[in-house]
């Protein structure tokens, strides 16, 4: 189960931002095979004079609204796989919110099933080896 920050520049339109989280969503469900339900992005907000970054870092021009993705799960992705989920990522926000490939970082913080509890106070790795139950 991924678990996706996403900072955008103030004063996006709420069905702008909901295009931007379903174009990552749908990025990692065909990139990685991640299950259509595990939506969890947590997005954000950040003014002017809160992200300060440079805008022709490694050749590449940037505008002020730049977004930054931020993608933590398991461990056990290849390199491969990474490679096209960021390509289908930058794409998809292309496509679908209208951010230009240019002014979207993502990064990835991988680990384990031991460091994720995700409801009820659960262990993680209980529920890999047997689904979880409301109730």
């Amino acid at each position: 189960m991924p678990f996706v920050r996403t900072a955008v520049p103030t004063g996006i339109e709420p069905s702008r931002k909901r295009d931007i989280v379903r174009s990552i969503h749908d990025a990692l469900v065909e990139g990685i095979g991640m299950p259509q339900d595990e939506l969890f992005n947590l997005v954000s907000e950040y003014r002017d004079g809160e992200f300060f970054f440079d805008r022709s870092f490694n050749g590449i021009a940037r505008s002020e609204n730049v977004i930054v993705v931020e993608i933590t799960l398991r461990r056990g992705r290849s390199d491969a796989m990474k490679r096209a989920l960021y390509a289908a990522i930058t794409r998809n926000l292309e496509a679908n919110a209208s951010v230009s490939p240019k002014d979207v970082f993502i990064f990835m913080h991988e680990n384990d099933y031991s460091d994720w509890s995700v409801g009820n106070g659960v262990f993680a790795m209980t529920i890999t080896q047997q689904r979880g139950t409301d109730g």
